[in-house]
């Protein structure tokens, strides 16, 4: 062992170069490493099978390809996992901004799973679990100040079920009652924005008893204005919805079917001011898919309804 050692120095001292060979050595195996590996994790997104030509794993989609109005060609618009070119599992959509719009879970390309949605500013406009088309369970939908402007509950077949609360923009409750398959059932009180009751409403199926209703003043001053729950996004008809026959005009007045510029039904009922105060609203994904039917009434939202298949 000795005799080794006093061999292996004595090649040191007459080969003085090689321990700075030996190093740069190390150093070039150590950069080939991490190349390979960058390399390795590069290979891992946004990859389109050969064989088939559809996404699979990890993408990131900017808008240089998707063409997206309002985005330059540099900005991050969603990213997500494909399994064969279709979503799945989680997927966030950015705004131009950089700021995130949406996490959603997808399964087979179609929305399924906890869905939650967020305003320009970063705060939530809602949130929810998304199950066959429809919401099902407890589902929020928040003022762009982060108050709580809605909380339902849906059952399996995605009508409004249990208990069910309005609120105002400052916090106070501005309706609360119980739903049995989509409709008023039992007693539902309305409230003034100072937390006076307004009324206590008696339904059965949806169907007010109006006798047994009753309408109460104010005990306390009012504010000078008076919130009312906030009407959710693209009530306004757009520009590019218009009728779907030959010489109508959209009016904004009246009862009204509009499709988009896909040919897709957008908005189905009755128009006041442009703005739809009953019927329903469709909302689609960027593919054309129908993810949503919401319905108002009043000029106000009121739950989801079945997306037939």
């Amino acid at each position: 062992m000795l005799q080794s050692k006093i061999t292996n120095a004595s090649f040191v001292k007459q080969n003085p170069n090689w321990m700075r060979m030996k190093r740069i050595i190390l150093i070039l195996l150590f950069i080939t490493y991490q190349v390979s590996l960058a390399q390795s994790k590069s290979d891992t997104m946004n990859v389109t099978d050969q064989a088939t030509g559809l996404k699979q794993g990890y993408w990131q989609e900017y808008n240089s390809t998707l063409h997206r109005q309002g985005y330059s060609n540099d900005k991050l618009v969603q990213e997500g996992r494909y399994a064969d070119s279709k979503k799945k599992g989680p997927w966030k959509e950015y705004y131009p901004n950089g700021k995130i719009k949406n996490k959603i879970t997808f399964e087979n390309n179609r929305p399924n799973g906890y869905a939650i949605m967020y305003h320009d500013n970063g705060k939530i406009s809602e949130e929810g679990l998304w199950q066959n088309n429809r919401w099902v369970g407890d589902y929020k939908l928040y003022y762009d100040n982060g108050q709580v402007a809605q909380e339902f509950k849906f059952n399996k077949t995605g009508k409004r079920e249990g208990p069910q609360v309005y609120y105002y923009e400052n916090g106070q409750k501005m309706i609360e009652g119980t739903w049995a398959e989509g409709k008023e059932a039992g007693e539902v009180k309305e409230y003034y924005e100072n937390g006076d009751v307004r009324d206590i409403k008696k339904f059965n199926g949806g169907t007010i008893d109006v006798a047994s209703s009753k309408h109460f003043e104010p005990k306390k001053p009012l504010p000078k204005e008076t919130n009312t729950v906030k009407e959710t996004p693209k009530l306004v008809a757009k520009v590019d919805e218009k009728p779907n026959m030959p010489n109508q005009v959209f009016n904004g007045e009246g009862k009204w079917t509009l499709y988009n510029k896909n040919k897709q039904i957008s908005k189905d009922g009755m128009f006041s001011k442009n703005r739809l105060v009953e019927g329903k609203a469709y909302y689609y994904s960027d593919d054309g898919i129908l993810t949503r039917i919401a319905v108002y009434k009043d000029g106000k939202y009121v739950g989801d309804t079945v997306i037939e298949d």
